[in-house]
């Protein structure tokens, strides 16, 4: 009477099904077969050794299983590479029109302030720590989703335990925080060389 079942995780590369029956209601007759796991040396011609060796032993190569899963892995590794590239190619993209479509606004602020005293070392500190601090914000909401979506992903579709490193969101708010700062040089950089006197008055017109 079959009272319980379980799944069968083939990826485990391990004997894990089994069933349960009293071997001493068995007959004495019935056929045995022994089945284990072990890793086969670097050798070329092995597997045909053994099987000439014992040719009642049944063996079955691994190796060319976990190299195609591993191509399918990879493919997969490549095709999310490419989305992230491309998505972080578009944030740029984004981050660059943003900064180029306030350009003129922040070119008004930094010539009153400067008008007012305040030094053109200390705008460009100011700048800096607001491009970095909204680089480094984005890259760390987006490190903390990805971190999700690949937790989801290892978990409900590949099936297979997943672990989150606490260096990706670090790496992912520097690297915000970096892009951040060139694209903003990049878009802002004429914003503290134009004369005051100029700004103010076309700011007037």
């Amino acid at each position: 009477r079959i009272t319980s079942t379980r799944k069968v995780d083939w990826g485990s590369m391990h004997a894990n099904f089994f069933v349960m029956y009293p071997v001493a209601a068995m007959p004495a007759e019935v056929p045995v077969t022994f089945m284990g796991a072990f890793r086969a040396p670097e050798r070329q011609g092995f597997d045909n050794a053994l099987v000439r060796q014992f040719p009642n032993v049944t063996n079955v190569d691994m190796s060319a299983t976990i190299a195609q899963v591993q191509r399918v892995l990879d493919q997969v590794i490549r095709a999310v590479e490419f989305l992230f590239g491309f998505t972080l190619a578009a944030g740029l993209v984004v981050l660059f029109a943003a900064v180029t479509a306030t350009r003129e606004e922040r070119a008004r602020e930094f010539a009153v302030m400067r008008a007012v005293g305040a030094r053109a070392a200390l705008l460009r500190q100011v700048q800096r720590a607001e491009l970095a601090g909204v680089g480094l914000l984005a890259g760390l909401l987006a490190s903390i989703v990805a971190s999700v979506i690949g937790w989801g992903l290892a978990r409900w579709v590949f099936e297979f335990s997943w672990t989150a490193s606490p260096l990706v969101p670090l790496a992912g708010g520097a690297a915000g925080a970096l892009l951040a700062l060139a694209a903003g040089w990049w878009g802002l950089r004429e914003v503290l060389r134009r004369p005051v006197v100029a700004t103010l008055r076309q700011a007037a017109e």
